[in-house]
């Protein structure tokens, strides 16, 4: 890389970055101040600034008022190859998973519902919103439909203390999924439930499984844009 030409704020965040994917600056790590840095490369503590501003946007640094600012625990991460119980992705990070129940009932499939999950338009189908959150935080909002065929008890369920995922994989195991990915603008209620603002940048994951005997399920999962991201590692 040429970085004869390198504006000096974008020198500052490539030596952070360096610091902590290397390992020397490790997770809630305190990185050095405004003024320690432009100190450091001999700049101004506005270009200092912009730096620890811009990386704190992408959520490698945490600001926390009145005491500095911190190396960021990495986004949560998603397999674009994998339909995995998201209450296990966060406690394979050795975080706490909880959820909010929005709503749990049966309803009437509309004419979208009704293609997705191949059963006729105004059948019955089960309806769930539940908010997902790592450490208290809302990363994931979950609108699942679901065909009550294969899965009759699904609104029998405790989803305080498991999953839409984990059910459907014990009474309905995957053999097929079908997945589409888009960038979004969080409308009002989305937001309200992941709080964030309106308008704000979100990942939108359209999801449809089948078993052995059908289509199981028709789901949206909702993610806030800077806390999470989708990956996919393909061997040849």
């Amino acid at each position: 890389m040429n970085t004869a030409s390198e504006p000096r704020y974008a020198a500052i965040k490539r030596h952070i970055r360096q610091q902590i994917e290397s390992g020397t600056w490790p997770v809630h790590f305190q990185v050095p101040s405004e003024n320690q840095l432009a100190q450091e490369f001999g700049v101004s503590r506005m270009t200092a600034r912009r730096a620890l501003s811009e990386l704190t946007d992408e959520r490698v640094l945490m600001r926390s008022q009145g005491l500095g600012t911190f190396v960021a625990e990495p986004v949560p991460a998603g397999s674009l190859l994998e339909v995995r119980n998201i209450a296990d992705e966060i406690s394979a990070r050795g975080h706490s998973y909880s959820n909010r129940i929005l709503l749990a009932q049966q309803c009437m499939a509309n004419a979208e519902v009704a293609r997705a999950l191949e059963v006729p338009e105004q059948a019955k189908v089960f309806h769930s919103i539940i908010v997902h959150c790592d450490n208290g935080l809302p990363i994931q909002w979950e609108e699942r439909f679901t065909n009550p065929a294969l899965a009759p008890e699904y609104l029998q369920q405790d989803f305080a203390h498991t999953t839409p995922n984990a059910y459907l994989s014990r009474v309905a195991p995957l053999t097929e999924a079908d997945t589409t990915v888009e960038a979004i603008a969080a409308e009002a209620s989305i937001a309200y439930a992941l709080e964030i603002a309106t308008g704000d940048a979100c990942l939108q994951v359209w999801r449809r499984t089948k078993s052995s005997a059908g289509t199981v399920s028709f789901a949206r999962l909702v993610h806030p844009g800077n806390r999470y991201r989708l990956g996919a590692q393909l061997r040849f």
